[in-house]
């Protein structure tokens, strides 16, 4: 019994009857953790069984079964007796869970499955672009090299890093004008350098 003799949230009521598991469920949405633990007790056991019949895996079903009381628990609150008796709203909960474990392995299998097939069937086609990618990767590269580093890290930075000419200017620390003109004359021996070397 609590204070002054009325009876803690989770015991019977005064005239010894057990509350009704539609009784529990409210009383947990206002935070009565005895009557949690009644919930508990009265619904894990059933909870598991189902999600147990939807899984057919011990392991998981323990694991969505624990899933489902801590959304009990949370949101018991938003529970209606006048919508539906207290068993089924619960058993639906664990329904749904157990059917959410089922389609996420699904989806997980069916990625795994894609990307397997694009591993061991990968088309001629792919693989011949792979290789020239990485070969005119490899020419690009040679012919930065032959560029002045005045040239070679202005086009790098306005190429690669996206920077105007102003901020190149800038980040190089030369002046605008001959920034433009040592990038003119990069992109003029690039042009030549990758001509001549196709």
């Amino acid at each position: 019994m609590g204070a002054r003799g009325r009876p803690r949230a989770g015991e019977d009521r005064p005239d010894g009857r057990p509350p009704g598991l539609e009784e529990l469920l409210q009383k947990v949405g206002r935070g009565d953790r005895a009557a949690f633990e009644r919930v508990y007790e009265a619904m894990a056991p059933r909870v598991y069984g189902l999600v147990l019949r939807v899984l057919r895996d011990r392991a998981q079903s323990e694991e969505v079964a624990q899933e489902v009381m801590v959304e009990v628990w949370r949101s018991a609150a938003r529970y209606e007796p006048g919508r539906g008796s207290g068993l089924a709203w619960v058993l639906t909960i664990a329904h749904r869970r157990a059917i959410d474990r089922v389609r996420s392995a699904q989806a997980g299998l069916d990625r795994e499955e894609r990307v397997a097939r694009m591993e061991t069937h990968r088309p001629y086609d792919e693989v011949s672009e792979l290789v020239e990618d990485r070969l005119e990767r490899e020419r690009l590269r040679r012919c930065l090299e032959r560029l002045t580093p005045l040239q070679h890290e202005s086009l790098t930075f306005a190429y690669y890093g996206g920077y105007s000419y102003r901020e190149v200017a800038e980040l190089v620390r030369a002046p605008l004008a001959t920034v433009k003109t040592r990038m003119r004359d990069g992109l003029i021996r690039l042009r030549d350098c990758l001509g001549v070397d196709r």
